[in-house]
């Protein structure tokens, strides 16, 4: 009976103490998991009795014990010297005879008597936790051919047990150093260097929403993904879809990849892989296709309801046979351990000069100095609380990562070292800059800005921002009216989920068109009328992944107003369709070759009349395409829809026809169509209009420019725009008294209540259903609710004349 070696199919999640966390988790999905159609590459675990013994077989115990007790554990001035002493001590060991005859026999074994690749993975028994991953705190070998090659892998892994990062990150973790074994797990090769392969989360891994899954691929090794060293491409899933076998693929955003892990040829030892460049057309193409995406989600939700917790975990795509693989998985370990109790918001005051921007890990606004750092050698060129600056990061760099007070790298993306270490920690990063590096001066004063969307920006000096933090226990809702978010931003949608909210009252979807799409509609269907070579090339190079340019706009669009749709499911999502203006139109890809030039575009060619006009009709269709895959394909039947700037009763009935035409009949799978009250002439007529939609909103914005005569983009009379001037405010109460009198649902989305208390407790105090606010505003809203919803302390809690005013106004 082999004393050192336990195959897969002899291993169980209760097994961690003999083969540590990753080789347990192995063998529990190869015994259990396999049957649901997970394919996990066979293998064996070399059992931390075989790390014991070889430590015993030198009489390593004493001496490793007093070099850690000689650690400087307090500034740790001497973890390098003390992690190159215990490591030598490790390698210059040799292995018991016994031990490498089971090796060598359980690799022939399972390479059924001849040389084959396999992965040589370190699996600690403090490995893989719930309370701490150790993820990347050990060596990983891959590409390993042969018995020598094979056993001296396997003493390297035991040698990595005293990495520098790992020694520090035991002891900040509160774990004994000779309490912590190794054990080896030994994994046939996925022949991903073909091929591709990456990581994913049972949850977003930047805010712990926990109905998404979330994936990151890359050509080659997936190693560069977690390294940093690429952007790879990221996809998000929503978990309902997935369980109701709807379409799920939420976003799909296509990395760099501009390097790849591939296998050396020409090793054998420790050092068998090489970093290649990616061809260009690789870059420019998705490293799976949607079929492959829903299949790893649909494994990874077997997995998380396995293990009853969310997950991350590591696929791989065989490039010989085609074939998908999950190659590991664990416990996530960060957003799934903890639960808001407080909401901290961070705003500038005002935006500077930006320097460099990449994608935002974390939300905060931070700033101080920038310390340009090439190599995890330079540790000592940072002082505490200084924001690094450097290419990319490696686990090899965790014990300095601890020191700073920001992260900046020109690689990687949101799942990358730099990214996973600086969610652990609590530190805002922006990474994927690109140049950071040669932008930004060693010693420049810097803001680091992760509180602006997906996005995040380096800006240039010390910037005066905002932050405010509200405990969730002190922040009721009140029954009426609803308190609904305005987003436009598919990124933010995950975190402001969590808010305090009765869904979303406005979704602008101008942003996904304007930020996401980029290209004009109208130049999607007729490509050949955009005249101008530069942008022509521009709309080739965002399309080139799809065959049918229009396809480009439906799906960009689709995704972007599911992910917020299923951010808040099954709240509802109200989805204003677009209203760009003429002069908006214009700044798009191709959009001058579509617009008229209009002298006042705020009250010309837009919303509902653009989208039965033949200038747009085909672009209009376009927009209830989206919508459709949206609520009928995706499932997310919580979005309704709203028409903005719709002039007569007569426009309404043709534009609710075209798009019953276009797929999107009013009431069919629960649909309402809603129209902004926004015009004079919505709240004179409120009673047809009442007749043809299903509810109103109120745009307060463009209700007051129309009563006033007011061009708002005016700045020569700006002063005099004012929302609660008393005709606006007459016409608003008059809507909400007709639309209760009609039965219909009527709310309220402007800056007004997010600027007004007063204005907010007159729309409380005149019946309104509901009131949408900006995200900086909605919990000084909802506590102004709270206080206008008891009349009683009307005087009391609003200032001054301004509520009495309104109060008495409305006692008429």
């Amino acid at each position: 009976m082999e004393k050192y070696i336990l195959k897969f199919s002899q291993i169980g999640i209760k097994d961690i103490n003999k083969v540590g966390g990753k080789n347990a988790s192995l063998g529990e999905m190869y015994n259990n998991l396999s049957a649901h159609g997970i394919r996990i590459p066979n293998g064996f675990a070399i059992t931390t009795t075989a790390y014991k013994d070889f430590i015993e077989y030198n009489k390593l115990g004493l001496a490793l014990n007093e070099l850690m007790q000689l650690l400087d554990k307090k500034d740790f001035s001497n973890l390098t010297e003390i992690g190159e002493k215990t490591r030598k001590l490790l390698l210059d060991a040799k292995f018991p005879l016994d031990l490498q005859t089971e090796i060598s026999d359980a690799y022939f074994s399972l390479c059924e008597n001849h040389d084959m690749a396999v992965a040589v993975r370190s699996s600690a028994t403090a490995e893989d936790l719930a309370n701490a991953s150790f993820a990347g705190q050990h060596d990983s070998f891959l590409n390993i051919k042969g018995e020598m090659p094979l056993i001296y892998a396997v003493k390297c892994c035991f040698v990595s047990l005293y990495t520098d990062r790992a020694i520090k990150y035991r002891l900040d973790k509160g774990f004994e150093h000779d309490k912590v074994f190794l054990s080896v797990g030994i994994q046939q090769m996925v022949r991903s260097d073909l091929a591709c392969s990456g990581i994913g989360f049972t949850l977003e891994p930047e805010s712990g929403f926990l109905d998404v899954i979330h994936i990151a691929g890359t050509w080659g090794l997936g190693e560069t993904i977690v390294q940093g060293t690429v952007t790879p491409d990221e996809f998000l899933i929503f978990k309902r879809a997935i369980k109701n076998n709807k379409k799920a693929i939420l976003q799909k955003n296509l990395g760099a990849k501009n390097k790849m892990l591939v296998y050396n040829d020409n090793s054998s030892g420790t050092n068998s892989t090489v970093l290649k460049i990616t061809p260009r057309k690789w870059c420019n193409k998705f490293v799976l296709d949607d079929s492959e995406i829903e299949k790893l989600a649909r494994w990874a939700l077997i997995i998380e309801e396995h293990y009853n917790k969310p997950m991350d975990f590591e696929w791989a795509k065989d490039g010989l046979n085609g074939e998908l693989y999950i190659i590991q998985a664990r416990p996530e370990t960060v957003h799934s351990l903890v639960k808001p109790i407080s909401i901290t918001t961070y705003k500038l005051e005002k935006k500077g000069v930006a320097l460099v921007q990449g994608e935002a890990i974390g939300k905060r606004i931070i700033c101080g100095t920038a310390r340009i750092l090439l190599s995890s050698k330079e540790a000592s060129k940072l002082q505490s609380g200084e924001i690094l600056v450097t290419n990319f990061t490696s686990p090899d760099w965790d014990p300095i990562l601890k020191k700073v007070a920001g992260i900046i790298t020109n690689k990687g993306g949101r799942t990358s070292h730099a990214s996973i270490v600086a969610r652990e920690m609590g530190t805002p990063a922006i990474v994927g800059t690109g140049n950071a590096t040669e932008i930004i001066k060693d010693g420049d004063l810097i803001t680091l800005s992760c509180a602006e969307g997906k996005t995040g920006y380096v800006y240039k000096g010390k910037l005066k921002y905002l932050q405010t933090t509200s405990p969730l226990s002190k922040i009721q809702l009140p029954e009426k009216p609803k308190v609904q978010l305005i987003v436009s931003e598919p990124e933010k949608a995950f975190e402001l989920s969590f808010y305090p909210n009765d869904g979303v009252g406005l979704l602008r979807i101008e942003f996904i068109i304007s930020h996401e799409v980029k290209i004009h509609p109208m130049a999607l269907i007729h490509p050949e009328k955009v005249l101008d070579p530069d942008q022509s090339l521009a709309i080739k190079e965002l399309t080139q992944n799809y065959n049918h340019k229009p396809n480009y706009l439906i799906e960009k669009l689709s995704q972007g107003v599911a992910t917020i749709a299923a951010a808040f499911y099954p709240k509802e999502v109200i989805v204003r369709m677009s209203d760009f203006k003429s002069n908006e139109y214009s700044q798009l890809l191709g959009g001058t070759f579509f617009e008229p030039h209009e002298e006042n575009p705020m009250l010309g060619f837009r919303g509902a009349s653009r989208y039965y006009h033949e200038k747009y009709r085909e672009g209009f269709r376009l927009e209830c395409e989206a919508m459709k895959i949206v609520r009928d394909e995706m499932g997310l039947t919580n979005v309704k829809l709203m028409i903005p700037f719709c002039r007569t009763p007569e426009e309404g009935k043709k534009v609710i026809a075209l798009m019953e035409e276009y797929g999107l009949k009013q009431h069919n799978n629960g649909l309402e169509i809603y129209v902004m009250a926004e015009l004079p002439s919505n709240i004179l007529l409120a009673k047809e209009f009442g007749k043809i939609f299903d509810g109103f909103s109120i745009g307060s914005n463009d209700l007051t420019q129309l009563t006033l005569g007011i061009d708002r983009d005016s700045e020569l009379i700006s002063d005099l725009f004012d929302e609660e001037n008393e005709a606006p405010e007459q016409l608003i109460f008059q809507m909400i008294h007709t639309a209760n009198n009609l039965g219909k649902k009527i709310g309220l989305c402007g800056q007004a209540p997010s600027n007004s208390p007063g204005f907010t407790f007159f729309l409380v105090a005149a019946g309104i259903n509901s009131i949408s606010f900006n995200s900086d505003a909605l919990i000084n809203g909802i506590e102004i609710i709270n206080a206008a919803v008891n009349t009683s302390k009307i005087r009391d809690t609003m200032p001054g004349e301004m509520a009495i005013v309104h109060f008495n106004k409305l006692k008429i």
